[in-house]
């Protein structure tokens, strides 16, 4: 059979197109239908509008800062039209990038919906249909609202970036990283901003001694923060929604922002009959390969949920098309990923937690807590942690948690000596640079808690 492409890719965001343009470069005919817009959720509603939003939260801290080194600086205020425009500006031209490198690299890219018609063959929205030897899905995921709150006027992460004013109030549902992550970004631009999250601690899966300081710096900062408690009633009212929370308490906000988690963007794609199948939450289940349960089928990204983060999504892209397309028989690596969150501060985190290691085996915990000379001088609260997780057994640090400023490019670094298997010796013999926050991890020399 004669097939229109060798390859096509459902989704424009950074897996689907890392896999297009490779595959192309490999001598693959590549089709990529994107429905919304080149780049996906990470470059258009996703981790760089949400970046360019944290650096500008920054600045009042920043001269409150330079108040107390001696400069004259006063803060005005934020002018959120002009910052928008600049911010739309700017995913316009990344956007453009994606679409140009796909397109230098030989992908035909078809602007519409598309789903799968047969193992084989996909549809357009536009009634066009395309036979392919391989697809791939990269559709990734999409924000949950409640069924019950979802035809309320409330905000995702993904219409959050077009707001036509910036609020005088939010209420920020969830205890995620984009929970807290959006609670500290609009606070730092002036919003008041409460958040709601029914767990006992934000951020479930990291490490408990980190989101307990995360958490306490939060509220330091101003975020009225409330764990073990969520809204049990939402309704429109003068001025914004009424809210009323478990603990019968009502306030109301001028907007409510649900952060509850995102699903896999999988509904009505032909999935099913295509002989795909679902994971209970709506992912594509999928082997070490990327390969679905359908011959020719594969997916990577955030449609798979298993690590969703955009560096894996690439990884599990560039994989499949050197697999596929390259006759090298790799995989993405899925062991010791390193992330951050970006609140204010940072976390930044690699490996095991605390949690996840002691009842498995004897562990030696080192962690230091203090106040940042940047932060003592300017008269700041805000106190540094950093936390090593250590086999007792292998001295092999299994885990690395830094909550502090710039903790996202701290754990960048500290993850090449992790993911190499180093020791705690290793880190002992390493010289610190001083002063620096970062030398922390190389000067701590005694347990604070050992396990068993």
């Amino acid at each position: 059979m004669a097939f229109d492409y060798d390859l096509f890719v459902i989704g424009g965001g950074s897996g689907g197109v890392r896999a297009a343009r490779v595959s192309a470069q490999l001598g693959a005919r590549v089709g990529l239908a994107e429905e919304y817009r080149m780049g996906g959720t990470c470059v258009i509603r996703g981790c760089v509008p949400k970046k360019l939003m944290v650096f500008a939260s920054a600045y009042p801290d920043a001269i409150e800062d330079a108040r107390a080194y001696g400069w004259q600086a006063e803060a005005g205020s934020f002018d959120w039209t002009a910052f928008k425009g600049k911010l739309h500006a700017e995913l316009d031209r990344l956007e453009g990038l994606y679409r140009a490198n796909a397109q230098k690299a030989g992908v035909t890219i078809h602007d519409a919906r598309a789903m799968l018609v047969g193992p084989q063959r996909v549809r357009l929205a536009s009634g066009e249909e395309f036979t392919a030897e391989r697809i791939l899905v990269a559709t990734g995921g999409r924000p949950f609202v409640p069924g019950k709150w979802a035809d309320l006027p409330v905000l995702t992460s993904n219409e959050i970036f077009h707001l036509e004013a910036l609020p005088e109030s939010i209420l920020i549902i969830g205890g995620g990283f984009i929970a807290c992550e959006f609670a500290c970004i609009l606070s730092g631009l002036g919003v008041k901003v409460t958040q709601f999250y029914r767990g006992a601690q934000i951020l479930r899966g990291f490490d408990g001694e980190a989101r307990g300081h995360l958490a306490e710096m939060m509220r330091e900062r101003g975020i009225d923060l409330h764990v073990g408690t969520d809204p049990v009633e939402i309704e429109e009212a003068p001025g914004g929604l009424r809210v009323k929370d478990t603990g019968g308490h009502e306030q109301v906000f001028a907007q409510v922002m649900f952060a509850t988690g995102r699903v896999p963007n999988t509904q009505d794609m032909g999935l099913e009959d295509a002989g795909v199948v679902l994971g209970r939450r709506g992912e594509i289940v999928v082997d070490e390969q990327s390969r679905t349960s359908a011959p020719g089928i594969h997916a990577v990204g955030d449609v798979t949920d298993r690590i969703n983060l955009t560096p894996v999504a690439i990884r599990e892209g560039q994989a499949f098309a050197e697999a596929v397309f390259g006759g090298k028989p790799v995989t993405a690596d899925h062991e010791l990923v390193a992330s951050a969150v970006f609140t204010r501060p940072e976390l930044g985190t690699i490996g095991l937690t605390e949690e996840e290691v002691r009842e498995n085996e004897a562990v030696d915990i080192y962690a230091a807590s203090f106040r940042a000379m940047h932060s003592a001088f300017a008269g700041r609260s805000d106190r540094v942690l950093m936390k090593l997780v250590v086999s007792r057994a292998t001295q092999k640090v299994l885990g690395c948690h830094i909550v502090a400023d710039n903790a996202g490019e701290m754990i960048q670094l500290a993850a090449i000596a992790i993911k190499m298997g180093a020791t705690k010796a290793d880190f002992d013999r390493t010289v610190a640079v001083h002063p620096t926050m970062a030398e922390e991890l190389v000067t701590m020399k005694v347990p604070v808690r050992t396990f068993p």
